[in-house]
């Protein structure tokens, strides 16, 4: 298994995260993010919702809160209709160009995968590299009942306390989620433990991207 360095520790960090709905950030990469806020100075973050009702929007600060501890966070969203995204291409297009135009560069950028089953995540992942042309982009992945997995090629790994922690922050900053079927330990800590395997750690987060530039 080849090492990837992103290069971001050490210098001051900004990250903009991008979720059709509340929970999908933390869903995909919320190890990440653990691990991200513990390993890199300063960092600061966007994170960038189209979607959500004024109950979810609360979920969502209180879940970039526990997330990413001690960094500065802003959230922002259009509140668009759940599940509707791609008839509001226009205003979905909008919120992220008026993120990329108000913010500083971002270091990294995490989106939903390209190929997820789901309208609205896909959607939010196809502007994604419209609008950050000239960045790392990288596509988490979030498991659901359509089946959509793909075949990532860049892993997180995860140790299993890092992957417990997670999961016990989703059901924290995200009760109105819990009595879904697919919302619990079982599901997140199986995909988890299979990309884990993948990569010859006990668990992991995986990501693919678009364009990478290799350099020395």
């Amino acid at each position: 298994m080849l090492p990837f360095q992103l290069g971001l520790g050490g210098r001051p960090t900004h990250l903009v995260a991008l979720g059709a709905h509340p929970d999908d950030i933390e869903i995909g990469c919320g190890g990440t993010l653990l691990q991200l806020a513990e390993a890199v100075p300063e960092l600061t973050a966007e994170f960038v919702i189209a979607t959500g009702t004024p109950v979810r929007l609360e979920e969502a600060r209180r879940g970039a809160e526990l997330f990413l501890p001690g960094c500065e966070v802003t959230i922002t969203s259009a509140e668009l209709p759940d599940g509707r995204l791609p008839t509001h291409w226009e205003n979905t297009k909008e919120l992220l160009e008026a993120t990329a135009r108000g913010s500083r560069s971002p270091d990294l950028v995490l989106a939903p995968s390209r190929t997820d089953a789901h309208q609205d995540h896909r959607t939010i992942a196809g502007l994604a590299t419209t609008v950050w042309r000239d960045h790392l982009v990288l596509h988490y992945e979030i498991p659901k009942w359509d089946g959509d997995l793909s075949r990532p090629w860049l892993y997180v790994p995860l140790t299993e306390e890092q992957l417990r922690e997670k999961v016990a922050r989703l059901h924290k900053a995200f009760p109105s989620q819990v009595e879904h079927d697919w919302f619990d330990e079982e599901v997140f800590a199986g995909l988890a433990r299979l990309r884990g395997m993948e990569c010859r750690a006990r668990y992991a987060e995986a990501f693919s991207t678009a364009k990478a530039t290799l350099t020395w």
